[in-house]
Order: structure tokens, then sequence, then C-alpha cells
């Protein structure tokens, strides 16, 4: 058979269909004649027009021409078979195979079952059996003579530049695609897609917006095999307008290069170590041998294509080796080859906690930041103008928090001073204006907290206070309510909030050298009725079909992985069974991501954590309700669209690549959250949502 040849720039008559848009079968007012060889076979079946294409029955034509035709029933294909000449169609795909999967070409309509027929473009017959068809205007009379040759045409004006028919791709590769004048102005999307021959089915591997640009394709070994490359255009409705195909074999040939470091390398600090990669592996690990003991450590999963900051300490230095591991799944697939290193690394000491120019009036904590071991840590205080010291803290090691007292106010510096090895050694001073007014805190209530049950009150202050009370204060009414009196510091209070049902705010009263000293004012709520917990979706074994629909819609309409979208609601939302709503009212949120603030449907009310004086505590806070599922869907697309997801918003066709992305993103502080996605893809093979056909 005489294969179609691809020509660039081929200027091409009539319509194109596109995919999506509704299929026009017209029947002309004139029946359309077909003779083949000079039969007229024109009563078996009428070619058809459709969208200004002639469609023509593949078997009927075939067989005239000495050709077997065969259909599948469960792939819905038809095969055509002349010699060692083969032609098969798929019904509902554009793709032709030829010469039993050797080449390729896609149509510009697909083969369809009309009145039990299957039909096919007119040109698709003559490019595949190679004979001459002519058109008689005069009795509207399709004419197939297989006397006479035709000239192959393309069905599109477009070809791919990157990759001839039979290449093969065992590494990152570039993709490239060569379009017509008509295209550039009509096309608005370029993708470029991967498809099983034996199914018509894949994966985008890439995608962009300009048409004719070179892109990076990225393997992964799953992509190994004979594929069908295909590069396509699709206008601004996400309808397809033309592309062009080649058969290609998929054969990895793994390799991993280390980069950031050199042999010979003396490194004196933290050091970010990156890897050269051509395929996508699913994590990365990096293994460090210290040649001078042997111990051998790995790193914890690191992210493909990000950086693993390897820092060691003055106890660390010496000569190791490095090497990087990259794993398919749980499986190490290749290591890189070793790099050796020397550390030098120099001792550093530094304090955390307060900040050049800063005023210090209530508690901080200090930290010693180091990179070498000690035995004693003192944090110590000096006045500027009459450079007394004071030893703040000495302990071991670790962190201290310090309550300026009064007698500590003014310009003072601060610095660590720790021993390691019979040596002592310095911070550079933090200067900073302390104000240690006296002080009175309360502790065990936090601002804006809602109190559902019995609470520990205590006090702390910078300064021995006595007769420490407690008062209460209705935020509405103004009334007030002594809870205790006369207690000392910690001045411990069990509080049980049974009478209290309301809006209050607790305050702490004590005396310091006959005077009084107040705490803030901490506004808090006593809830006492009913608290509504997280509530199921959908029941727990309907979610992943309810999950997986919505997906596979907003892929179809943003690009993002429907895999990645699945696992991703499945894990945030415990497959649909913790949902938020209003902890009062029992209000569903519909909102399957967690998305805090107002939505169309307003908000409910959750709990949520925070912090104060050191203490952890629940508050109310406000989540995204919407009126329905899909609305949350789309809105999570929306939170996306923000600067930050830029990076996967590249890369969000591809759900191992989106993973990784999300979590270089920081959607999620778990370092294992790209790993668990990619863990409940892989188990309830949620790729299949990603296949898609041409």
């Amino acid at each position: 058979m005489k294969r179609l040849k691809k020509m660039m720039f081929l200027c091409m008559a009539g319509t194109l269909l596109f995919i999506g848009s509704p299929h026009r079968v017209v029947l002309a007012v004139e029946p359309i004649k077909l003779v083949v060889n000079g039969n007229d076979i024109t009563s078996m079946s009428s070619p058809v027009l459709e969208n200004n294409r002639t469609l023509v029955p593949i078997r009927f034509i075939s067989e005239e021409l000495g050709a077997e035709v065969s259909w599948d029933d469960i792939n819905r294909t038809v095969l055509v078979e002349k010699g060692n000449d083969t032609v098969l169609l798929r019904i509902g795909s554009q793709l032709v195979s030829y010469d039993n999967g050797l080449d390729y070409e896609i149509s510009d309509v697909t083969a369809k079952i009309i009145n039990d027929r299957t039909y096919v473009p007119l040109r698709l017959i003559s490019n595949a059996l190679d004979i001459g068809i002519d058109w008689d205007d005069t009795t509207r009379t399709v004419i197939v003579d297989s006397k006479l040759q035709s000239e192959d045409t393309s069905f599109f004006d477009i070809k791919l530049l990157s990759h001839e028919n039979g290449a093969t791709i065992n590494g990152k590769t570039n993709l490239q695609l060569g379009s017509s004048a008509e295209y550039l102005g009509n096309g608005n999307e370029i993708r470029f897609l991967l498809l099983d021959p034996s199914t018509a089915k894949g994966f985008i591997i890439e995608r962009g917006n300009d048409i004719n640009g070179s892109y990076s394709y990225m393997p992964t070994l799953d992509d190994n095999g004979q594929k069908v490359l295909i590069g396509a255009i699709y206008d601004k409705d996400g309808n397809f307008i033309g592309g062009d195909s080649v058969a290609v074999n998929v054969n990895i040939d793994p390799r991993i290069n280390l980069a950031g470091i050199y042999n010979g390398q003396v490194l004196s600090g933290s050091t970010d170590i990156k890897v050269d990669i051509n395929f996508f592996p699913t994590y990365i690990k990096y293994e460090i041998t210290n040649l001078d003991t042997g111990n051998t450590t790995l790193s914890a999963i690191q992210d493909p294509l990000g950086s693993f900051a390897w820092a060691t300490q003055v106890k660390d230095n010496g000569n190791y080796s490095i090497r990087a591991i990259a794993y398919d799944g749980d499986t190490p697939i290749i290591y890189s080859e070793p790099i050796n290193v020397q550390t030098a690394v120099e001792r550093t000491l530094s304090l955390n906690g307060v900040k050049d120019g800063a005023t210090v009036s209530n508690a901080v904590t200090l930290m010693a930041n180091r990179n070498f071991d000690v035995t004693e840590t003192q944090y110590i205080m000096k006045d500027v103008n009459t450079e007394e010291v004071k030893v703040l803290s000495t302990i071991p090691y670790g962190s201290y928090t310090w309550h300026p007292s009064p007698e500590d106010s003014g310009l003072k510096d601060i610095i660590v001073r720790v021993k390691a090895g019979g040596n002592v050694y310095d911070s550079l001073p933090i200067r900073v204006n302390v104000d240690g007014s006296p002080k009175l805190l309360i502790e065990g209530i936090g601002p804006k907290q809602v109190l559902t049950n019995s609470a520990n009150i205590k006090a702390s202050s910078n300064v021995n206070i006595d007769s420490i009370s407690y008062t209460l204060k209705n935020s509405k009414t103004g009334e007030r309510k002594m809870l205790a009196s006369n207690l000392t510091l910690p001045a411990d209070l069990a509080f049980s909030p049974t009478n209290y049902n309301g809006e209050w705010t607790l305050q702490a009263e004590g005396l310091y050298n006959g005077k009084k000293i107040v705490s803030e004012e901490i506004p808090f709520r006593v809830y006492l009725g009913q608290i509504h917990g997280p509530q199921p979706i959908v029941e727990k074994s309907l979610y992943l079909d309810f999950a997986s629909n919505l997906a596979k819609n907003s892929f179809n309409q943003t690009g993002m992985s429907a895999a990645l979208q699945t696992a991703q609601s499945i894990l945030e939302t415990g497959w649909g069974q913790s949902g938020p709503v209003d902890k009062y009212t029992g209000l569903k949120s519909n909102n399957l991501f967690g998305i805090k603030g107002v939505g169309p449907a307003g908000s409910v009310t959750s709990t949520t954590w925070e912090v104060y004086n050191g203490v952890r505590y629940t508050v109310d806070a406000d989540f995204r309700a919407y009126d329905s599922p899909q609305q949350s869907w789309a809105d999570h697309k929306e939170f996306l669209e923000r600067d930050r997801y830029a990076g996967l918003r590249d890369v969000m066709y591809d759900y191992s690549q989106g993973a990784w992305a999300l979590k270089r993103a920081g959607y999620a502080t778990d370092p294992e959250y790209a790993l668990k996605l990619m863990n409940l893809i892989n188990q309830y093979n949620l790729d299949e949502l990603d296949k898609v056909g041409i």
C-alpha cells in the first residue's frame, strides 16, 4: 500500500468537523450514486454528505475491490485487508492505523455507523487503498476506479516536526508541531497525546498555547511500549481542528546525575543538591556515606524536580560520597554515579527570638542557632549604658522563655554564650529596647476561643504580684462577675462554664507594690448547646464515583488531571465522610477541599486551632459554603489560579508531576502529601480518569 505522505502547508478543500459538535448527516436532495470499477453499488448503501464531507460505506467498496473486511463488535473496529496491506478504523475515533500499526494518520471525520453500515470519508478510501476517485457533478456520482492511482494528500496542513514515524523515545525529548497560518489563526491550544494503539486511548503528555512552540516531554516508565504520538490543535472552545500522528517506540533508558555539587568540592555549609534526570520517577532519595566512618544515611522522600538541602554540623566534617536513587513506586530503579566531597564547616552561632531595633515588652523565646554540640548555654543581657551584665538563664541546651522584668528595662544587648570542648563562644549581640513594665498574663483561655467545657486558668507575671482575682464581663450587658479573688501566682482556677452561656471577656487583676495591675481582656464565647461534627457528603461506598464524575467534568474544562483532583478530594474529606458543617446549626457546606472564607452560599462555622501565651486552643473559623458540591469543585480550580500555583498549572494535566507541584507550592505541609496522592491514584486506578483519545 502506498502510504499517505504528510506534506506541510498543503491547501486542502472542505470543511473540518470539530470533535464535540453535533454530527449532522445530510442526505442530498438528489441521491448520490456510487460506482466502483464500473459497477453501480448505490443500492447496497448510498453515500451521504456530512458537514461538506462525502462519506461512503467502506465494506462494499473494499469488497468490490477484492479486499476483506472484518468487524470486531467488542472493540468496535473495522479491519480492511488486501494482501499484506491493512487499514484499521475505530468507530468514534479519528485515528486510522495502516500496515498493522506501522503507520497512522488522523482523519478529519470519525468512522461511524449509519444505518448499520460503517462510513468513512471518501478521501480516506483514496489514501488507504491507493485508488483513483472522481466525482461526476452532472450525474452526482462518486466514481471509484482501481486502475487509477490517487495522489496521497493529508487531511490537515500539520506535521510533527520533532519525531519521524518509527522513532524511538528513550528519555526526555522535545516535542514540536508545524502548521500553516490557518491553524495558527484558529488554534488556541496544542496538546501532545501518547496513545496505546490497541485502544486509541492514552494521556496528554504536554500542552500549551504556543501552537508552533517547542515543548519538553518527561516520560515515565509506565509510558514504555509501542505508542502513537499525536500533536493536536484545539480552538478556544476545546474543539479539535487538526493534527498529525506518528508511530513511536517508547523505551526509556533511565539516567540520573547529581547536580549542584562536583567531585572534590569542599562544602562549608548547607548545600542544595538536585538531580538531572531524563525521565520522571515517583520520587528521589539521596544516599550519603561518610567515607571516614563508613556510616550511610538515606534522606527522606524528595521531589524529583526539587532540591535537597544537605546541612552538616561541625562534628560532621569529613569526607563523603553522595549518590541519588530514583524510585518507581517503592522500587529503586537507578543510582547516580557517586560524587565525593569534603565538608569543612566553620562554627556558627547566632541568637534567634529577638531582632535588632525591636522593642521587647512581652515574653519572648530565645534560642541558640548553632551548628555544633555544646555542654552549656547561657542567655545574657548587657546594659548598653552601664555595661552591667545579667545572666538570664543557664541551661545545658535548648530555648529559654524570657519575661522582661522592670529592672530589665532600657537599651540592652542580648547574646547567647555556649561552652563546647572547653572553649567559650559568644554570638553577635542583638540590641533591643526592653520595656519591662509589670505585666500580668492569662493562660488557659485564648482570644475568641469557644469554650464548650471546663478550662484550667492560671496567671503569670514578670513581677511578684499579690492578691490576684479573675473577673468576667458580659459582652452584651456589661455585667461583671467575680470568678475568684485573693489568689497567688500561678493563681490556678478550674473554670466551669455551666452558668455562663454567651459572649464574655476575662480579665485578671493584681497588686504590685500597692499598685493595681490588670491583664488584657480576653474575649471568648461559652457555648453549651449541641455541637455538630463533620458529616458525610455521600455514602463512602458511593464517593469514588461521585468525585470521579466531578473530576472528569472539571478535567474537560480546566485541563487539571481528573485523577489528581479525585485523589485530593479523597485525602481532604476522608472519602467524603468529613465535609465541614456549621458546628452550631449543622448546615452542610458542600466544601470538598476545606477552603476558608465566604463562598457563594456564605460560610459555615467550624473549629480550627490557635496558640496564645504558648498554649494551643480552639477557635471558630469560617469555611466557604456552596450551593452544591459542583460549585466547590469549580471554586477549588479558581483557588489554584493564584500566583503561587503557576508551576502547578504548567503540569496539572499530569497527575505525578502535578502532585509534586502542589507540594512545592505549599498546598500542604505534610512532607509525604505528593506520595499519598500518587498512592491513592495507583491503588484505585484513578489514572483511567485521565485517558483521552482523538
